[in-house]
């Protein structure tokens, strides 16, 4: 057999350096993204960043400085009324995002097509959100309004923050147009599902619960063949009140079809049921 060596951790100055690496750079994405997609087209998809495009529309503020003047105060309130230690790489990435909008803001628009804008513009937003959110920090805003919000009144944090993006949407709508207040609903609605792509990617595996008369016979192919653990759960039969076991196993996407057949081979009357399972850390998978 051969032997497994565990990886050893990475110090914790090189994660410090890598997740203030990944802060910058996801500050970056979302700032290029607002000024070559979204700004040009005044797509004001939710957040400080559609406050400001409003702005920018109504009374010709600078929006990195509208940013800064709305970031920075929501920050404070946050660890005041929040009381929580938010950290560093979060002010880190309050205070940068807007410096980055102020960097990028003559950089030319990168479609004439608004849908395009919006579109383009939600990856790249969820894409630098999502590579903030793998530093462990934010980019503050309108999201810290929401879970104070939150704090006090009995709404769910979710509801909270699409309460606080639905306004900043119908005042776009009825400041430019229902046309763009529908391409700013489309890059909201992007924005959130690259998020979630950037935070869980496509290693997407399956956790699989076998119930089965044979179970020890299945264990020792899981363990040995497939080389995954397992663990037996005891569960009651709710028609039956008999006693069972049940072996639940993760494994890969790719090795989920060699499971059933094996499963099937040694007892055709198996009852198998599987899962997605999207964030796996351990041995065999992720390990951070």
């Amino acid at each position: 057999m051969i032997a497994k060596y565990r990886r050893e951790p990475m110090p914790f100055a090189l994660i410090t350096i890598i997740e203030y690496t990944l802060v910058l750079i996801g500050a970056f994405f979302v700032a290029m993204a607002f000024n070559v997609f979204l700004l040009p087209h005044e797509i004001a998809s939710g957040g400080v960043a559609g406050i400001s495009t409003i702005t920018k529309s109504v009374f010709g503020w600078e929006p990195s400085i509208v940013q800064w003047a709305l970031n920075l105060p929501l920050f404070i309130a946050g660890v005041v009324f929040l009381g929580k230690n938010f950290g560093a790489k979060s002010l880190v990435g309050t205070v940068v995002l807007p410096f980055f909008v102020y960097l990028t803001r003559d950089w030319p628009a990168a479609t004439p097509d608004p849908l395009l804008g919006a579109i383009f513009g939600g990856i790249c937003v969820g894409l630098g959100i999502g590579i903030v959110f793998r530093g462990r920090a934010s980019t503050g805003g309108i999201d810290l309004a929401a879970q104070i919000f939150h704090k006090y009144f009995p709404l769910p944090l979710g509801v909270c923050v699409a309460l606080f993006d639905g306004m900043i949407v119908l005042t776009a709508t009825f400041v430019f147009s229902i046309e763009q207040g529908l391409y700013a609903l489309i890059g909201l609605f992007i924005t959130s599902r690259t998020i979630d792509f950037v935070q869980v990617g496509l290693n997407t595996s399956k956790n699989v619960m076998i119930i089965t008369d044979k179970i020890d016979e299945v264990r020792q192919v899981l363990l040995m063949d497939i080389d995954r653990g397992v663990t037996v759960l005891n569960a009651t039969g709710g028609y039956t009140d008999e006693e069972r076991r049940i072996i639940m196993c993760v494994v890969a996407q790719n090795e989920f079809s060699k499971v059933t057949q094996i499963v099937r081979r040694i007892d055709p009357h198996a009852f198998v049921v599987a899962m997605n399972a999207t964030e796996v850390l351990g041995e065999g998978f992720k390990t951070s």
